[in-house]
């Protein structure tokens, strides 16, 4: 493998995390998907450059090169499911829709997979623990925004529409519960997207795994529906009309999550 990762260091305590963007694919798994696969349609589109703004706050950023259809940055090493009922797995099988990923008999072998784990899964999280580390060390806490979208109407996995924003905490165990309580509270100055905390999308591994308030490791995952800055089908374009107004709150949410660190650690 060789680039399986983008890092960028900041200068405030907060990391954005995007294990969702990237878009390159190995032979393997280009050679096996099926042709409704091919267009990568569970991407989360578009996050780094939603989420180009963070530069300016200071923020660290870590996104994906490869694509979640190679290995899911958002699941634990051992596979262990996240949710109960329809999801995806560590090295998933299936489209968002239910749909088989790649034809009968081309999926990459248990070898292939073995190196995906090991060259793109293993330095991602790596590079997750060391910054956290490095931020912890630094300023005596930690701030992680993990930042993820999705199609709003996705019958397999949910019944219905999703809010616009949907924020998780593994149920309050990965932050400070007064901080999640403060990002409902600026999602519910902006009445035009709706939000739920802790709703279908609680948080996946990185969240859940890295999100220790007795450490002072706060995490809180965003799944944003894709509907609030996109075009949802392809050819999934970014639609800079509807995405303006959705940075503004993204902007306000991370500004929220810096100044609660600052009042809550001085």
């Amino acid at each position: 493998m060789d680039k399986v990762l983008n890092f960028k260091q900041g200068r405030v305590p907060l990391l954005i995390s995007m294990p969702h963007a990237g878009l390159r694919l190995t032979p393997a798994v280009e050679a096996g998907l099926i042709p409704e696969a091919q267009s990568l349609p569970d991407t989360d589109w578009h996050i780094p450059t939603l989420y180009d703004f963070a530069e300016a706050l200071g923020a660290s950023t870590l996104s994906a090169e490869y694509s979640r259809f190679v290995i899911d940055l958002n699941r634990p090493s051992d596979d262990t499911p996240l949710y109960v009922g329809a999801t995806t797995g560590l090295y998933p099988a299936t489209l968002f829709d239910g749909v088989p990923l790649f034809r009968e008999g081309l999926e990459p072998s248990a070898e292939e997979r073995a190196t995906y784990l090991q060259k793109i899964w293993g330095p991602y999280h790596r590079a997750l623990q060391e910054e956290l580390a490095r931020l912890k060390a630094e300023f005596g806490y930690a701030l992680l925004f993990d930042a993820h979208s999705i199609r709003s109407v996705i019958p397999h996995l949910f019944d219905g529409k999703l809010p616009d924003f949907n924020l998780g905490t593994f149920n309050g165990a990965a932050c400070d519960p007064e901080l999640a309580s403060q990002l409902e509270a600026i999602c519910a100055t902006h009445p035009q997207y709706t939000h739920v905390l802790n709703g279908r999308f609680k948080g996946g591994h990185i969240t859940r795994h890295y999100g220790d308030p007795t450490q002072d490791i706060h995490a809180v995952q965003l799944e944003l529906c894709q509907s609030a800055y996109m075009e949802e089908f392809e050819p999934f374009r970014y639609r800079s009309d509807l995405a303006e107004p959705t940075r503004v709150v993204l902007t306000q949410l991370l500004e929220g999550v810096l100044r609660w660190g600052q009042k809550r650690y001085g």
